[in-house]
């Protein structure tokens, strides 16, 4: 009981530091048109439009961690090491990131991919939402859900997709997709009943429902998207793969049955399956 009581504390204290204007995401998106239109005044820069993006995140992956990359490709190389250089050195522009939560100094995978995938701030532990949410409490989430440059790409007409080397309903990726007031959502296995009968969707329904003609969804977390004690196809015996979900439902069957009439979607888990693709007659992948 004390335990609950200080930890309830900690969220409404966090949620109070917070200022009202950070709870806005009109706030920080007209920060980021100020700080674009300074560095064009600064230099020029090539405006040109580009035909494709693609968005590389390390997660964790702060000066420190790129120094010794660094110093350790050198050292594999049997040098020193310090005077190496990644790829990512010799690009034209390089830049540097402040990466914080609105209630935390020190932040974590889902509101910083909130951060750099909408373009909005947002508390420690929630994503796809503003800092109007506070961790945990489903009944916060209605109406401060925040879009993702891949929900703007997909509205503009182009193939989008998600590739992730953990699971494809982690913090980090599920920014682009869902809406949830904690990272750990992953399944309605993992939600409180309070969450449950207060209408939030688990993380990898999302994936499966908020934006349902996403190109291509590569990753793990395969799990999740099962009826619960289902066993694995590739670790049948081992009990901490089986499926967790108690709402029965099949997502990869219900991802499938989603795609529109003429178009071939295809759901590979092994690396020779995926090998083996024609991919110019695919046209959607899980």
């Amino acid at each position: 009981m004390k335990a609950f009581l200080l930890t309830l504390l900690a969220q409404l204290c966090s949620a109070s530091l917070v200022p009202e204007r950070e709870k806005d995401p009109e706030y920080w998106r007209q920060q980021a048109q100020e700080t674009l239109r300074d560095a064009l005044r600064l230099q020029h820069l090539n405006q040109n439009v580009a035909k494709n993006l693609i968005l590389f995140l390390g997660d964790g992956m702060g000066v420190s961690t790129v120094t010794a990359a660094r110093i350790l490709k050198g050292q594999l190389q049997h040098r020193k090491g310090e005077e190496s250089l990644l790829e990512m050195d010799k690009f034209p522009y390089v830049a540097l990131a402040k990466t914080y939560n609105t209630n935390a100094q020190v932040p974590d995978s889902a509101g910083t991919a909130t951060a750099y995938l909408c373009g909005v701030k947002a508390n420690e532990g929630t994503v796809g939402v503003s800092a109007g949410v506070t961790r945990d409490r489903c009944n916060t989430t209605k109406g401060q859900e925040v879009t993702s440059i891949l929900r703007w790409a997909k509205d503009e007409g182009k193939a989008v997709g998600i590739v992730t080397t953990t699971r494809v309903t982690h913090a980090t990726p599920s920014a682009a997709y869902a809406h949830s007031a904690n990272r750990d959502w992953y399944s309605d296995g993992e939600m409180p009943l309070d969450a449950l009968e207060g209408g939030c969707k688990d993380i990898a329904r999302q994936l499966v429902e908020n934006i349902p003609d996403i190109e291509v969804i590569l990753g793990g977390g395969r799990k999740y998207m099962f009826p619960k004690n289902t066993s694995d196809v590739e670790y049948p015996q081992e009990e901490r793969h089986r499926g967790t979900r108690l709402d029965g439902k099949d997502l990869v069957q219900a991802w499938h049955d989603a795609k529109p009439a003429g178009k071939v979607a295809k759901y590979v888990w092994h690396r020779r399956e995926l090998l083996a693709l024609n991919v110019s007659r695919v046209d959607f992948l899980l």
